[in-house]
């Protein structure tokens, strides 16, 4: 259990670091060389417009790193209490008022949104951000409401009922608490779809420029020259396979443990 809480660390904790602390020593941008060139300085090579690709890595962790976790914190804001008052509520018209919205943006593909938005809106962090927490809105809250009415039919839910216990002890002291494993273990998976639309949209040129440093962009630009200078698509690239990878290690040690306990 402790070696996987250690391997999970290292391999979360190296990208975090990059993207958290990595500005902090990327120095001025220096002078440009020839495009997908290795040597000269450059120990990580050029990418294609000639910049140095190490720093570009350092600089390039930050957009997508705090646009993913902030999407990811967003959506189970949003989808979290939608998904308790309806799995609780007694009243048909609210669950249906609650949830039968979620459902038609469910069933529109994300990579539409991602495409319309694209082409009506201006690049923005904040934009984007928005969009891929919407996107995760509706299948969220479905999975903390499915999970939370499981919950709510215990016996000790109509207990605390029949004690005079409040709305909110019930719900949220109760039901709430018993979705943490539940919520957990959605919540590696989904950060995995997050990075995933962040990646997608920003090869789309949705919420970056198209030559900005970020890991995504790198990841698409840099591909006509894999076979040449193969560092500027591959350290990105691995880069935000270890923060899935991580998340993942560090929610299943943490749910095996919190089971044997």
């Amino acid at each position: 259990m402790k070696s996987r809480y250690a391997l999970g660390a290292v391999v979360v904790g190296i990208p975090l670091a990059l993207a958290l602390l990595g500005p902090m020593f990327a120095g001025g941008p220096g002078p440009r060389a020839a495009s997908f060139t290795l040597g000269d300085g450059h120990w990580l090579g050029t990418d294609f417009v000639g910049r140095d690709v190490w720093r570009q890595v350092l600089l390039g962790g930050r957009s997508v790193v705090l646009v993913a976790l902030a999407a990811t914190a967003l959506a189970y804001l949003v989808a979290f209490p939608v998904g308790l008052l309806s799995a609780l509520t007694h009243r048909t018209w609210l669950e249906e008022l609650l949830m039968r919205p979620l459902d038609v943006l469910l069933a529109v593909p994300s990579l539409l949104m991602i495409l319309l938005t694209a082409a009506v809106f201006a690049p923005g962090t904040v934009g984007l951000t928005l969009l891929v927490a919407l996107v995760n809105i509706p299948d969220a809250a479905r999975i903390v409401r499915a999970a939370a009415a499981e919950a709510a039919s215990r016996p000790v839910v109509e207990a605390l009922r029949m004690q005079g216990e409040t709305w909110w002890r019930t719900a949220v002291g109760y039901v709430g608490r018993s979705l943490t494993r539940t919520l957990a273990a959605d919540a590696g998976v989904r950060l995995t779809g997050v990075l995933y639309l962040v990646a997608t949209a920003a090869f789309l040129g949705v919420g970056v420029e198209p030559d900005a440093a970020d890991w995504a962009v790198m990841v698409d630009r840099n591909r006509t020259g894999l076979y040449v200078q193969p560092w500027a698509v591959v350290v990105p690239a691995l880069l935000i396979i270890a923060l899935t990878m991580g998340t993942n290690l560090l929610v299943d040690a943490g749910l095996k443990k919190r089971k044997r306990t």
